[in-house]
């Protein structure tokens, strides 16, 4: 599925993560692919309100714990820098979509990083 939001299709999500040589390119495609599904899954179901956003959101917010562990196995981690990062593009996505007043927080409030 195509992004239908001109905003979020031209955004280059995690930009910071893969102008740092300490996050493999790799992994940060990984991460970037789960905001992507987000996105997709926002513009599927449409949610109403802030609980139906946080249930997309904490759904990919979980993604990202499994894939800490590769970045772990990689010599690599969700640290500050790549969870500001994260958080950052979870807020950019909610913005975009019309939820300008969803808590950055509890966005990704089922984080273990």
């Amino acid at each position: 599925m195509a992004i239908e939001n001109q905003r979020v299709a031209g955004y280059a999500f995690l930009q910071g993560m893969y102008s740092d040589a300490f996050f493999p390119d790799h992994l940060v495609d990984k991460g970037k692919a789960i905001l992507l599904r987000l996105c997709e899954r926002i513009e599927a179901e449409r949610p109403a309100d802030l609980t139906a956003l946080y249930a997309l959101t904490h759904a990919a917010t979980e993604e990202f714990n499994a894939l800490d562990e590769e970045f772990a196995a990689a010599g690599s981690e969700i640290e500050t820098f790549a969870r500001e990062s994260i958080a950052d593009d979870f807020g950019f996505v909610a913005s975009s979509y019309g939820f300008e007043d969803a808590d950055a927080e509890q966005l990704i409030a089922t984080r273990d990083w």
